[in-house]
């Protein structure tokens, strides 16, 4: 399995730390580092500077939120990444939600299937190099009724670029297994994976006669080594508020794909009833709710001996990149548990 991590600049963490811990993190082994883009910072501007810093690791943007900008400026950037890193940019692109694409961007969330389909092909034909021309539901190129005739960059990709696709909703999912080179998941649970998720990339593999080989399956989830139970119990505690604010806060009053994800993961009463108090302003009462299988299920974190395991049954049931999420107070403290979950990653590789 190859390691990755996430870095995201929406905490208020200070510039220079975040670049140490990227330049570090290289360092250490890692394979991939992927920037989000939520309510923070945009990605593609780290990304550029990360690639200054760092030599060997892939970068990604981890995701680019599909709507905000268009198909070809998704484009111009991804070979812009691409080239000015040697080719060490992967293109990671996701739907987002409707409260940040209309409550912040004012860009309706409408049918996002249809507008991730239409931007991977648009992407696609500029990155063959050729002129544009193209005719969709979300998107036509060159407008209709004008004098404007199909057009191609002046700028070519040196490398290839490979698209992955952040998906958790089954039709998402067939998506990412017909179109995508790689999927970011998150909220998973290895146990439930089967149905809940590699049925429905298998789906959309096979319409394009495509296998489980052809596609990275890149996931998520935070690392925490605890000394003994008692820390453990303690760790474990800390986490349900955040988990309640997956399943209860995250999205809008109609629309949570992490809900959902938990709910066909078997937790479907759970969640349900965590939303609703979430959303009824009893927030401590979710929390409440949240078990410590849920915890454990979704995450790395435990004993040493636990996440060695834990990450056995990842490989197992078909992960390929694990995207690690370090916790710890200070820099030293992240790159301390990420380095230890690297070399663990790698334990998980050798036969038992």
């Amino acid at each position: 399995m190859r390691t990755a991590t996430t870095i995201e600049a929406s905490g208020g963490e200070h510039w220079s730390e975040q670049a140490d811990f990227v330049v570090e993190a290289e360092k250490l082994g890692l394979d991939v580092c992927w920037v989000a883009e939520a309510w923070g910072s945009d990605a593609p501007s780290a990304l550029g500077y990360y690639a200054a810093l760092t030599d060997r690791m892939l970068l990604g943007s981890g995701v680019i939120q599909v709507g905000t900008r268009t198909p070809v400026a998704v484009a111009q950037t991804a070979i812009t990444l691409s080239n000015l890193s040697g080719g060490r940019f992967l293109l990671g692109l996701g739907a987002s939600g409707p409260q940040v694409m209309e409550g912040l961007h004012g860009v309706p969330f409408a049918r996002p299937l249809t507008r991730v389909r239409e931007t991977v092909e648009i992407v696609r034909r500029v990155l063959d190099g050729g002129k544009l021309a193209y005719s969709g539901r979300e998107f036509t190129i060159p407008l209709p009724g004008g004098d404007a005739v199909p057009m191609r960059l002046s700028m070519r990709a040196e490398h290839d670029i490979p698209v992955y696709l952040a998906a958790l909703s089954p039709a998402m999912l067939r998506l990412t297994g017909e179109l995508a080179d790689g999927w970011l998941g998150t909220s998973f649970v290895p146990e439930g994976a089967a149905e809940a998720y590699f049925a429905h990339l298998d789906e959309g593999l096979a319409l394009r006669g495509r296998s489980r080989a052809d596609l990275d399956v890149c996931q998520g989830a935070e690392v925490a080594f605890a000394p003994d139970e008692e820390a453990l119990g303690a760790m474990i505690a800390g986490r349900r508020k955040e988990l309640a604010f997956s399943l209860g806060g995250m999205g809008s009053a109609s629309t949570n794909f992490y809900n959902n994800a938990y709910s066909r993961q078997g937790w479907a009463d759970v969640a349900a009833e965590v939303r609703e108090r979430w959303q009824a302003g009893d927030r401590d009462g979710a929390a409440g709710l949240v078990t410590d299988e849920m915890v454990l299920a979704t995450t790395l974190i435990g004993t040493e001996p636990m996440v060695r395991q834990r990450l056995r049954v990842w490989r197992d049931a078909g992960v390929n990149t694990v995207r690690l999420y370090p916790a710890g107070q200070t820099l030293d403290d992240r790159l301390a548990t990420l380095g230890r979950a690297i070399e663990l990653v790698r334990e998980a590789d050798v036969p038992e």
